[in-house]
């Protein structure tokens, strides 16, 4: 159960409204689900994206990292893996025009791949996949037509509770993600995966500074302050065989 605080006026004389939704502990709500519904209801970027009809808050993170970087031009062929709900895929749309929306604009493509469905996107091409997989490269290019120009990941493992296990178990993740991307990639290409801070990134930034021209370690503003989330940026692939 919810309530709005009722609103209050200073001594300016000019009201002042104090939206904030205070979320009430529930008979038989853990702490913690509370906290986190307090944080959803309360996050704005939560609510800008119900606004702007994004499928997650998750969709300004990529919007923010585009607008450092310019990776997802119209033209531009793109990989989304852990693509579900689709938050990533909406900006990746309009971003490279795969909806034709920009007349005069290069049409670009995506390919979405989750180990879940997602409901349809027009301008994205969304599978059931796991990268994983054996030859999952292969069929990743034959329906995106040709090699990539970037591959993007938000993707994070099921959390164990144990912090120190989960970061291993995303920097593994990542690791996995960017071999698959040294195989679907075009010279020049970029590849942008969601990180956790936590001490294991060494060996994953080596690894891309090996293959990419530059890697970039960045927070950006939608991230919540409190999460150990980071993102890597690395755009000029370099092609050819992978680094070690």
């Amino acid at each position: 159960m919810t309530e709005r605080k009722t609103p209050n006026r200073n001594t300016s004389g000019r009201g002042q409204r104090d939206l904030r939704v205070r979320v009430k502990t529930a008979k038989g709500r853990k702490l913690s689900s509370t906290l986190w519904l307090d944080r959803q209801l309360n996050d704005p970027y939560v609510q800008r994206a119900k606004r702007e009809g994004f499928r997650g808050r998750a969709a300004f993170k990529i919007l923010e990292l585009d607008d450092k970087f310019r990776f997802l031009v119209p033209g531009a062929r793109v990989v989304d893996l852990g693509a579900a709900p689709g938050g990533w895929a909406q900006v990746a749309v309009g971003r490279i025009n795969s909806n034709s929306a920009k007349k005069g604009k290069a049409v670009g493509r995506i390919i979405g791949v989750d180990l879940q469905e997602m409901d349809p996107l027009d301008g994205a091409e969304f599978h059931v996949l796991d990268f994983l997989d054996e030859g999952a490269d292969g069929k990743v290019k034959e329906w995106l037509g040709g090699p990539a120009d970037v591959v993007m990941s938000d993707m994070a493992a099921s959390a164990s509770g144990h912090k120190q296990t989960d970061h291993l178990r995303i920097m593994a993740l990542v690791e996995a993600a960017a071999h698959f991307a040294f195989d679907v990639l075009d010279p020049g290409g970029t590849f942008v995966a969601k990180v956790l801070a936590g001490g294991a990134e060494a060996d994953l930034l080596q690894l891309l500074k090996q293959n990419f021209e530059k890697t970039t370690h960045v927070k950006p503003p939608a991230s919540r302050a409190d999460s150990s989330e980071k993102f890597v940026v690395a755009t000029g692939f370099k092609g050819g065989a992978p680094g070690p």
